[in-house]
C-alpha cells in the first residue's frame, strides 16, 4: 500500500513540461541527426543544411538538453547514480562508434557532459556550494555565454576577448574539460566547460522557482506523446542513429 501511495504522489508531483520540453528536443535531434546523414554520408544536397543553420539548430537541442538535465537535478532521488548511468553510457557510446567508425568516433559527448555536469554538481552540493537562486542563475549564464568559445582557446562578453594559456591545450588531457588537445578529435564534443555553467544556471533556477511556486498551467499542461518522448529520451538517443543509419542506405551512391 505504501509503495502504491508513493508512486501515486510521484505521478501526481510530476511537473509535465519539462518532458514536454525534453520530448520536442528528442524529435528535433532525431530530424537534424537524419539531415546529417543524408547531407555528409549520403551526400544529398540538402541546400538548408548549412552554417550558421546546422549551428543554431544544434545549439537549440543540445542547449535545452542541459536545461532540461539541469532542471532535474533537484527532483532526482540519486544524482550520483544518474551521474554514473550517464558517464557508462558515454562509454559505451564511444567504445561502439570508435569500432563501428562509420564517422569520426564520439568521445566526450553530450552524454559525457551530462553525467560530468551532474556528478559536479552532486559534490557541490555535498560541499553545500551548489548555487541556488535567480542572482546564481543569472550569474552562471553569463559564464556560460562568456565561456562558449573555451574549446576554441578563449572567453569573450561583450566584445571584449581573453585568450587562455596554451598550455591547457597542448598538455592533451584535459579535452574532456574543454581544452581539447592537438590531435584530439570528436564527431561529438560537449566538455564540461563551458555546458556545466548552464546546467548549473537551470538548477539554480528551477531550485528559485520551486520554493517560489511554479504557475499552475505550468504544472497541469501536459502532451502525452511529447511526454513519452521525452520520458525516454535516453534509450531513443541510443537507438535513433542505428536506425537512421538504415534509412540513409537508398540515398547512399
Amino acid at each position: 500500500m505504501l509503495r502504491k501511495d508513493t508512486t501515486e504522489t510521484v505521478v501526481r508531483n510530476r511537473v509535465h513540461v519539462f518532458d514536454l520540453i525534453r520530448g520536442f528536443s528528442v524529435i528535433s535531434m532525431v530530424l537534424f541527426h537524419y539531415c546529417y546523414d543524408l547531407r555528409f554520408l549520403a551526400g544529398v544536397p540538402l541546400e538548408f543544411f548549412v552554417s550558421p543553420f546546422i549551428d543554431i539548430w544544434r545549439a537549440s537541442i543540445s542547449w535545452t538538453f542541459f536545461f532540461v538535465a539541469g532542471s532535474m537535478y533537484s527532483y532526482s532521488h540519486n544524482n550520483l547514480r544518474r551521474a554514473g548511468k550517464y558517464l557508462l553510457v558515454a562509454l559505451l557510446i564511444f567504445v561502439v562508434t570508435s569500432i563501428a567508425r562509420v564517422d569520426i568516433p564520439i568521445n566526450f559527448g553530450i552524454i559525457f557532459c551530462m553525467g560530468a555536469c551532474t556528478l559536479a554538481a552532486f559534490f557541490l552540493d555535498k560541499l553545500r556550494i551548489l548555487p541556488k537562486g535567480m542572482v546564481g542563475a543569472v550569474l552562471l549564464l553569463l559564464l556560460f555565454v562568456s565561456s562558449l568559445h573555451i574549446p576554441q582557446g578563449y572567453v569573450s562578453l561583450f566584445g571584449l576577448k581573453a585568450f587562455l594559456p596554451q598550455q591547457l591545450y597542448d598538455c592533451g588531457w584535459l579535452s574532456w574539460a574543454g581544452f581539447p588537445g592537438p590531435s584530439f578529435s570528436s564527431g561529438d564534443y560537449y566538455p564540461l566547460l563551458p555546458y556545466a555553467f548552464l546546467y548549473l544556471s537551470a538548477n539554480s533556477l528551477i531550485s528559485y522557482a520551486k520554493q517560489a511556486g511554479f504557475p499552475d498551467w505550468f504544472i497541469k499542461i501536459k502532451g502525452a506523446p511529447l511526454e513519452f518522448v521525452g520520458r525516454h529520451a535516453l534509450p531513443i538517443y541510443l537507438l535513433h542513429q542505428p536506425v537512421l543509419l538504415l534509412l540513409s542506405i537508398p540515398f547512399m551512391g
